[in-house]
């Protein structure tokens, strides 16, 4: 390897890579429970009951229910808390949030009381249908591997030309225009960029100056090591809803939807390790290794934005004035999208053959910044409900929603199937079943109080969350592929969810055409870090975990919401 390029490369700028992956279309397909002040207090069960602006987004068939016009906006402070443990400590973060997540207006037609259909109702709503904001960081501890080993391995597996990837296809040329993120001396595909990055580091280094197989950094009779990490998300799903719908014999209540939504989605993350008795490249720098120290950091960035559409409908049905039984189907919502990222790793490597410590900074992509453009087709969502009021003072609502969350669908820009990437949606994910609850006590007329709980079971399969699976005796990684179509995304940590649970109150208050609602809402999340995928070493078939973490989160939110029917 070029000294030059090794120690020389100080590179600031980010850089855009091509890549989406089944992680990357999951994420954006996400909602969370959102909405008004009473439709948070009981849950969100709300697909039978109706009568709220927050039907628009879950049941159109309860536009149907509302017999004079409401306008109402929904303010929310959440106070968000999360945790990072890995076995070696825990670290926390707080951070409070202030948001206008919901507000709209519905008009009432009155068509007669003798109509077959009395009421004709339509409505406009802005919600904010999920939030991606959170943030974990810590240390995980001691680790009996390493990143650039899994790179490695991962290298030695790659077959161009009939044989490994040679160290040439992975350096720039001084005085070229060859570039090794996008160009093959031979005309063939490029080499992944996780391992051009690392080899132009020296965190990957081939046995030889001319050989195609690589080793990490991680010795595993001699080496020991710490790692840590860090992780901030941000970003929202929007969603702009117009609904129509009406009544008939104020029996059965229907209504449709038309929803347009904008993602906003930017990730960094940080995953650093210092190894002792490190295999650091050898000091002609041209293959081979020596014992020295190795700490470095591989930096990723990400930006995902676009808009979409999606279409609803429903209906509920009062076969009796004390219960009502509600359906409602949701399309998918299909995105146009855009994507641009980035990857760099700083390193320090030390020798007692060095003259000097060597360091620097790689970057993918020689820091030529680009855009790429693909489609995703977000899960259908299908609702069913029924609610029913006892001693016309209490009312009991149960909502069961089913999410296809295993299909969802990638395309690139022209609408062709990334059939790699759907594929690893069905292995890593499977549908999502959410249970709804609400009770609500009219104390008077004007004041009631309201309590609800919901549970969303995990959206991942069990073999993607373990991340091994058996055969006998023998034990068989589950690799995640984070690298997306083209091998062009340089992040391969990824956090699968499991189960997701909400606890919720609050308090309503009415006076003539003003109402006023306060609710509670504790969420409760946790979810499975890991640095790598577990893998099968190459030649040995020995099992290696990845270091792993847990990552939870709870934020509690006072939600606030304020209205005039008239």
């Amino acid at each position: 390897m070029n000294k030059k390029v090794l120690a020389g490369m100080l590179v600031a700028l980010p850089s855009a890579m091509m890549g989406q992956t089944a992680l990357d279309a999951f994420s954006i397909s996400q909602t969370d429970m959102r909405g008004s002040a009473r439709f948070m207090s009981m849950g969100g069960a709300f697909t039978a009951l109706g009568g709220d602006i927050s039907t628009l987004n879950q049941n159109p068939g309860g536009i149907g229910v509302y017999r004079s016009s409401d306008i109402t906006a929904t303010l929310d402070v959440t106070f968000k808390s999360g945790k990072f443990n890995a076995g070696a400590g825990s670290q926390s973060w707080n951070h409070t949030g202030v948001a206008c997540n919901n507000f709209g207006y519905i008009g009432t037609v009155n068509l007669g009381s003798n109509s077959v259909m009395p009421f004709f109702n339509w409505g406009v709503s802005y919600s904010r249908a999920a939030s991606f904001d959170r943030r974990y960081r810590g240390s995980l501890g001691s680790i009996n591997t390493s990143l650039s080993n899994f790179v490695a391995d991962n290298t030695n597996r790659t077959f161009v030309n009939n044989g490994g990837i040679p160290p040439q296809q992975m350096q720039f040329v001084e005085g070229s225009d060859y570039n090794p993120y996008w160009d093959d001396y031979n005309g063939n595909p490029y080499a992944p960029w996780l391992s051009t990055l690392m080899y132009t580091a020296g965190a990957i280094n081939p046995l030889t100056a001319n050989s195609s197989t690589y080793n990490g950094l991680y010795d595993y009779q001699k080496s020991s090591g710490l790692a840590s990490v860090e992780v901030e998300e941000k970003g929202y799903v929007d969603e702009y809803a117009i609904d129509f719908g009406g009544n008939i014999s104020n029996t059965v209540f229907w209504g449709i939807g038309f929803g347009i939504t904008d993602v906003e989605f930017r990730s960094r993350s940080y995953y650093s390790e210092s190894i002792n008795n490190a295999m650091v490249p050898g000091s002609a720098y041209d293959g081979g290794f020596v014992t020295g120290t190795a700490d470095y950091t591989l930096a990723n960035y990400k930006h995902i934005w676009g808009s979409g559409f999606n279409f609803k409908a429903g209906v509920i049905l009062k076969p009796v004035n004390e219960f009502r039984i509600g359906v409602a189907v949701h399309t998918p919502t299909y995105y146009n999208l855009s994507y641009e990222g980035s990857g760099q790793l700083g390193y320090l490597y030390d020798s007692s053959e060095y003259a000097e410590p060597v360091s620097g900074t790689a970057v993918t992509d020689d820091g030529y910044m680009r855009e790429f453009d693909w489609k995703c087709r977000t899960p259908w969502r299908f609702m069913v409900g029924a609610a029913g009021v006892i001693g016309g003072r209490a009312i009991i609502s149960a909502d069961y929603e089913y999410r296809a969350s295993n299909d969802i669908k990638v395309q690139d820009y022209e609408g062709t199937d990334f059939a790699d990437v759907n594929g690893d949606i069905k292995n890593y994910y499977k549908a999502t079943n959410i249970m709804r609850l609400g009770l609500e006590y009219r104390v008077t007329p004007q004041v009631s109080l309201r309590a609800g709980y919901s549970y969303e079971s995990s959206p991942v399969t069990t073999t993607a969350m373990t991340g091994y699976t058996t055969n006998g005796q023998a034990i068989d990684a589950n690799d995640v592929y984070t690298s997306g179509p083209d091998d062009t995304e340089t992040q391969p940590s990824y956090t699968f969810d499991k189960a997701t649970q909400y606890v919720t109150c609050g308090i309503g208050y009415r006076y003539k055409n003003v109402y006023a609602d306060l609710a509670y809402v504790h969420r409760h999340r946790s979810a499975k870090y890991s640095a790598f995928s577990n893998y099968n070493e190459y030649g040995t078939d020995y099992y290696v975990p990845a270091p792993t973490g847990k990552v939870s989160d709870d934020n509690n939110s006072l939600v606030l919401t304020v209205g005039v029917r008239f």
